[in-house]
């Protein structure tokens, strides 16, 4: 979504008559639609509409309320973003036990960094129920004994504190079809590799076994697929002849935080556009934006030989072929 539209999202069991009665509503408001799109998936659907309230009628609150009203008639859940600053939306921090990324994000929100405000951490287990409250952020912890997490306490949780974005910080779970399909393109994680490259569990330990060189830390949009969402930011450090797995997590958890509030952050100033599976940023120019490795690289590079005479290139045209290694 652009932050000069406002965006409405409907979620239920049902879409009888909903859609109708929508574009009347809005049609009484004078505000004009722009976009609709509509999905189903295993009985729940989703509605993104886009909308110019920039003539509407009646005041922003009026119309949230209205909307709302007509959710509760058709027992669906309605969530309205108008265009703004970042200032008014709200995060929910994702954890499972380990703190590096939850704490650079409590500590970027407290010196005003984000913007948008954590409303709430949730865990599957309650060890960073502590970090929490030293930064007076409600903590709730779904798991059971073994840390599995009750996803229907989690999705009454997200709807409870008006969740625009989710971060998963160190999350060692996978979120369900149903919570990625409800907060597509709003949920953002961070993986401890160099996506796609080594997905899955245990990736610091995974490079270390196929002996690479440079490892890296990827943030990146959830999808169903696991650890295959459109990639925002990366991060790499060189490894060491004798690294072990605990020397890789030391360089690479610094780097998970950072990557992970460089995706949040860009995703909260809408700074990203989300086509054919890649995460594309709007202002390509941006010059306080690091999505890989920082431009120091680029200087150390080799600028020569480049393959730059077109007679030995295949030329397609003319029907030759040169291998290619």
């Amino acid at each position: 979504m652009t932050r000069e539209t406002t965006e409405i999202t409907l979620i239920g069991e049902d879409d009888s008559g909903v859609l109708a009665e929508l574009t009347a509503a809005l049609y009484d408001c004078d505000v004009e639609l722009l976009e609709l799109d509509q999905a189903v998936r295993d009985g729940t659907f989703r509605m993104n509409v886009r909308v110019d309230t920039d003539g509407m009628t009646v005041s922003q609150q009026t119309l949230r309320e209205e909307l709302q009203a007509l959710g509760e008639e058709f027992d669906v859940d309605v969530r309205v973003r108008y265009p703004s600053s970042c200032d008014d939306q709200s995060i929910a921090v994702l954890v499972t036990k380990e703190s590096h990324c939850l704490e650079a994000l409590l500590e970027a929100d407290e010196a005003g960094e984000l913007g948008a405000d954590i409303g709430v951490v949730i865990g599957n287990h309650d060890d960073l129920r502590p970090l929490a409250a030293e930064y007076d952020v409600p903590f709730h912890d779904v798991g059971d004994e073994s840390g599995s997490p009750d996803e229907d306490q989690l999705l009454e949780l997200l709807a409870e504190y008006d969740t625009d974005l989710v971060a998963l910080a160190r999350y060692i779970q996978i979120l369900s079809p149903e919570v990625v399909f409800r907060y597509e393109d709003r949920i953002i994680n961070v993986h401890p590799s160099l996506l796609p490259a080594f997905p899955g569990a245990a990736a610091y330990r995974q490079a270390l076994e196929k002996g690479v060189r440079i490892a890296g830390v990827t943030a990146h949009y959830v999808t169903t697929d696991l650890d295959q969402g459109p990639i925002i930011a990366q991060r790499a450090f060189n490894v060491p002849a004798d690294a072990t797995e605990a020397d890789l997590k030391a360089r690479g958890q610094p780097l998970e935080a950072e990557a992970l509030l460089e995706a949040i952050e860009l995703h909260l100033e809408d700074e990203l556009a989300v086509e054919d599976g890649r995460a594309e940023l709007e202002s390509p120019d941006r010059a306080a934006t690091q999505l890989g490795a920082p431009a120091e690289l680029d200087r150390a590079n080799p600028e020569a030989p480049v393959d730059e005479r077109e007679s030995l290139v295949a030329d397609d045209r003319e029907g030759t072929a040169v291998a290619d290694d």
